[in-house]
């Protein structure tokens, strides 16, 4: 990015909640944290942070259930700060046992901010009711239980198992020479060379709808609704994007005009897609008033419906691909975006498209094949809703599942 006055620094690592066992986990998101307390260079958080909040940097990490990433993004000509740092913090953090001690309260603290925001721990209930008691369906950030008791030398035998070479992707986006590969070399050689523990495949089955009810006193009801889809392998990964787009993708969208706009039922709708490795699916998530759940839900199902059944339009067809398209040309602006779009496609298919590659995988999709996806994937069978709200029982909302 010749023009960009910026330069990213993302490590990613192959590995997140779904390489825990039970026991653990929680472990991938709270060793995160961990990295943070401090290093032999710089011995606490202050020392950490004050590196690069000194020259107006941006950094964090995040970990999901197929990844975890460290970052920091600075003007260009503090590249060597940037990778010293990010590597400071991967290969010499100390891990002491009495800050794994006071970050329990931090994580626990975490953890009641996301069960007192809905909008999101619905979507934790979404995945718990799709995929159950295993890795998949188990929560990001862990319970409580498991934080409140959780060892260093756990900690340490997790970083020693996952944080390898062949399981690793050090990605530089923004402005910066062709001394940078040898600068990465430089500050990286020592991560311990080899591969992760694997994690289990995801097991799923379903033959009916189902729905999970989280019972909570809330001014509003928060659900996704939705079905089973495609990994990020699948050949129907793309038009399945397209189609999500058309229902719930922008503010054209059909459910936004249906459930937003002509009916009032919602502040937000939306319609979005997860391709993890070995599992995916389309959901619609909205908020709704209490006492119009079962009104805003056969809404979503009536269009679920009349996207499978009737054919769409050329037109609106290119509005969805020109907005998919438009869209991530905006995002790709940035460094920190750009690093973003192609480690990941790295670590987790070991293969990138340039935008322009992924462009023309867009431009082919055809009504036709958007026929049959979506005809595939919306079946009783594989029809799931996931509410958080004011409701005791199940069984009220099953009945509504009819597609």
């Amino acid at each position: 990015m010749p023009a960009s006055q910026t330069v990213t620094v993302l490590v990613l690592f192959g590995t997140g909640s779904k390489y825990e066992t039970k026991e653990i986990n929680g472990l991938s998101h709270f060793l995160e944290h961990m990295f943070f307390k401090g290093t032999k260079k710089r011995p606490n958080t202050l020392a950490i942070a004050e590196v690069l909040d000194r020259v107006g940097g941006k950094y964090n990490a995040f970990t999901s259930k197929e990844f975890t990433g460290y970052w920091a993004k600075v003007a260009n000509d503090h590249l060597d700060l940037a990778l010293d740092w990010v590597a400071d913090i991967l290969l010499n953090s100390k891990f002491e046992a009495a800050e794994i001690a006071k970050e329990r309260g931090v994580i626990i603290e975490e953890i009641n901010m996301y069960l007192d925001t809905p909008m999101i721990y619905v979507t934790e209930l979404w995945e718990q009711l799709l995929y159950g008691d295993q890795p998949a369906g188990w929560q990001v950030i862990g319970p409580k239980e498991n934080i409140s008791k959780m060892t260093r030398q756990q900690f340490l035998d997790y970083f020693r198992h996952q944080y390898r070479t062949k399981n690793a992707i050090v990605c530089l986006a923004g402005q910066f020479d062709k001394t940078a590969q040898q600068k990465v070399a430089k500050y990286f050689g020592r991560l311990a060379k080899g591969s992760e523990s694997r994690k289990p495949s995801v097991a799923e089955s379903q033959r009916k709808p189902e729905a999970l009810i989280f019972n909570k006193e809330t001014d509003q009801t928060h659900l996704c609704l939705g079905v089973r889809a495609y990994d990020i392998f699948h050949k129907d990964r793309i038009p399945l994007l397209v189609l999500a787009n058309i229902l719930g993708g922008m503010m054209s969208s059909r459910l936004w005009i249906s459930v937003r706009e002509k009916k009032g039922l919602a502040y937000y709708v939306r319609t979005s897609v997860e391709n993890y490795t070995d599992s995916g699916y389309l959901v619609t998530q909205a908020g709704v008033a209490n006492n119009q759940v079962s009104e805003a839900t056969q809404e979503i199902l009536k269009e679920y419906k009349k996207i499978r059944d009737k054919k769409i339009g050329d037109s609106e067809i290119r509005k969805a691909k020109d907005n998919l398209k438009g869209a991530m040309r905006l995002g790709l602006e940035t460094s920190d975006e750009l690093a973003s779009w192609v480690g990941l496609q790295e670590i987790l298919k070991k293969e990138i498209l340039t935008p322009e590659q992924l462009f023309d995988k867009i431009e082919a999709v055809t009504a036709a094949d958007l026929a049959r996806v979506a005809n595939d994937i919306f079946q009783p069978a594989k029809l799931n809703l996931a509410l958080i709200g004011p409701f005791k029982g199940k069984e009220r909302f099953e009945r509504l599942l009819k597609i």
